[in-house]
C-alpha cells in the first residue's frame, strides 16, 4: 500500500482533507490513498513557492544540471515507475515502459530548452531619430507556476508541466490526478533527490472541484497550466482574471484515408490510434473517414488489425489494450455504443465489457448526431464513416467545435499541402493518425480544444515573460 502525501516546501506531510483511495484499474484494489489537502495547505504550498522563487533563483547552467541529474535518475528506475504507471493508470505494461522512456526524454530536452531561452535584438535604432538607442528582449520567468493534470498519462503528462517550468526559472504547485496520483508523487521524491530547493516543489492532492478554486482565488499563481475536459478548462479561463494560461482539453480527433493511400499502413495507424491507452488520449482517432473507393478493403484490413490486438491483463507484456480508467468509465461507452446500434449503427467488432475492460469496438452507419460522433468518448470505440469527395470529408472533420488533431493518409502530395490549409486543428499529421504526438513539438488546440502550447521549448515560452530593454548611447 502506497501513500500519496503532500509536498510543501520540502516536507511531506499529511493531508487535512478527505482520503481518497487509488485503486489498481484491472483488479480494481486498493494499492494507495490520497491525502486531501486543506484549503490552508494549499496556500501554503503556494506561499512556499512564491518565497523559493524569490530567495533561491537557480541560473541556467545549475537548472540544467539538476534536471539532467532527474532524468537519470528516473531511467534507473525505469521498471518501478512503469510497474507503478500499469498499476494505477492501467496502461499495458509496454505502453507504461515507453512513458517512462519519454518523460525522461521530455525532462532532458526541457533542460536542454532552458539553455536557449533567449529573447531578440530589436533594431530601434532604425527607426527616425533614434539612431543613439539600443534594444532587446530578454525572457523572465513568470514565478509560481501551477500544474493540473490528468490520468491518461500520469507521469509524462506532468512532467510537461514540470520540467518546462523548472527549466525557465519558475517554482511549481502541481495538483496530479486523484485517479492516478502515486507516480507523479514518486516523481517528486527524484527531483527532490536530485537537489532541487525544496520549495521550488510543491504537491498537493484532493479533488479538483475542491482544490480548484482555492488554486484559483490565490494570487499569488501566476501561470496556470491544465490538462483536462473542455468545461473545467472554461470554467479556469473564466476564473483566472488577467494571468496567463495553457489549456489542453478535449477533442473528438479525426483521421482521413483517401483512396490513394497506403491501406496497409492507414489501417495499422488508425488501429492503435484508436484503441492505444484503451482510446483514452485526447489525440485518440474517434472518427474516421474512409474514401467510398477504398472503404471494403480497407475495413477488412482495419478489421484484421482490430482483432491481432491482445486484450485484457495490462500487466502481461503481449497485451495492447488494457482496462479503462474505471468500470464506471467502461459502462458509460457501452451505453453509448448501445445507443448507437440501437438508432441503427453496425457493430463491426467489439462491443463487449468484462469490467473496466471495454474491448476495442468498430462501429459503420453512425448518424453524426449520435454521441460516438459528436461528444468525447474517450474510450477505445472507432467509427467508420464513408465520403467521395475530400473536401467535404474535410467539412466534417471541422465540424465539431474541438480542434485539436487530425491525421490524413494520401500519396498526393499538392492534396496535402491544400488539405492542411483547411483542416482546422492545431496539429495536421500527413500519413500518420492523429494520436502521432511526439513530446518535443508545438502541441496545440483551436477552438474549444485549448490555447497555449506544450513542447518544452514552447510551454517555456508560455511561462516567461517577455521584456524589453532599451539604452541609450547618447
Amino acid at each position: 500500500m502506497q501513500s500519496a502525501r503532500l509536498l510543501i516546501d520540502g516536507a511531506w506531510i499529511s493531508g487535512e482533507g478527505a482520503a481518497l483511495d487509488v485503486r489498481d484499474k484491472f483488479t480494481g484494489h486498493v494499492i494507495g490513498t490520497v491525502a486531501g489537502a486543506s484549503e490552508a495547505q494549499v496556500h501554503a504550498a503556494v506561499a512556499a513557492a512564491r518565497r523559493s522563487f524569490l530567495a533561491h533563483p537557480l541560473d541556467g547552467q545549475r537548472r540544467y544540471q539538476l534536471l539532467a541529474r532527474t532524468a537519470a535518475l528516473l531511467e534507473a528506475r525505469r521498471d518501478e515507475f512503469a510497474a507503478l504507471i500499469t498499476a494505477e493508470g492501467g496502461l499495458p505494461i509496454t505502453d507504461a515502459t515507453n512513458e517512462v522512456v519519454r518523460t525522461a526524454q521530455t525532462i532532458l530536452v526541457s533542460a536542454e530548452e532552458g539553455k536557449r531561452l533567449v529573447g531578440e535584438v530589436v533594431p530601434i535604432e532604425s527607426a527616425p531619430g533614434q539612431s543613439h538607442r539600443m534594444a532587446y528582449t530578454i525572457r523572465v520567468p513568470r514565478g509560481v507556476v501551477c500544474g493540473i493534470s490528468s490520468f491518461n498519462s500520469p507521469l509524462n503528462m506532468v512532467v510537461h508541466k514540470v520540467a518546462p517550468a523548472l527549466a525557465s526559472g519558475n517554482t511549481v504547485v502541481m495538483k496530479p490526478p486523484d485517479a492516478a496520483p502515486l507516480s507523479a508523487t514518486r516523481f517528486f521524491e527524484l527531483l527532490l533527490e536530485a537537489g532541487f530547493p525544496p520549495g521550488h516543489l510543491n504537491l498537493v492532492h484532493g479533488p479538483g472541484a475542491t482544490l480548484g478554486p482555492w488554486l484559483v482565488a490565490n494570487p499569488d499563481i501566476a501561470f496556470f497550466t491544465f490538462t483536462g475536459s473542455t468545461g473545467v478548462g472554461q470554467w479556469l479561463h473564466a476564473h483566472v482574471g488577467l494571468r496567463p494560461v495553457a489549456l489542453e482539453l478535449g477533442s473528438i480527433a479525426a483521421t482521413i484515408v483517401c483512396e490513394d493511400a497506403d491501406l496497409d499502413r492507414a489501417a495499422v495507424r488508425s488501429a492503435a490510434s484508436g484503441f492505444r491507452r484503451a482510446g483514452q488520449m485526447c489525440t485518440s482517432t474517434q472518427r474516421l473517414f474512409v474514401h467510398d473507393a477504398v472503404l471494403e478493403p480497407f475495413t477488412e484490413k482495419l478489421l484484421t488489425a482490430v482483432r491481432a490486438l491482445k486484450v485484457g491483463d495490462p500487466r502481461d507484456p503481449k497485451t495492447d489494450v488494457g482496462p479503462m480508467i474505471s468500470e464506471a468509465e467502461a459502462a458509460r461507452a457501452e451505453v453509448w455504443v448501445r445507443e448507437a446500434v440501437s438508432a441503427g449503427a453496425r457493430l463491426l467488432a467489439g462491443g463487449r465489457r468484462d469490467g473496466s475492460v471495454f474491448h476495442p469496438t468498430v462501429l459503420a452507419g453512425v448518424d453524426a448526431t449520435q454521441k460516438v460522433v459528436c461528444e468525447e468518448i474517450f474510450a477505445p470505440v472507432l467509427s467508420l464513416i464513408p465520403f467521395s469527395d475530400l473536401d467535404a470529408a474535410i467539412d466534417a472533420a471541422n465540424a465539431t467545435r474541438f480542434g485539436l488533431a487530425v491525421g490524413l493518409f494520401t500519396n498526393d502530395l499538392s492534396r496535402a499541402l491544400r488539405a492542411t490549409r483547411r483542416l482546422h486543428f492545431g496539429v495536421v499529421h500527413l500519413n500518420e493518425s492523429s494520436s502521432s504526438r511526439v513530446d518535443l513539438i508545438p502541441f496545440s488546440g483551436v477552438k474549444q480544444s485549448g490555447l497555449g502550447r506544450e513542447g518544452p521549448k514552447y510551454a517555456m515560452q508560455e511561462m516567461t515573460e517577455e521584456r524589453l530593454v532599451t539604452i541609450s548611447l547618447s
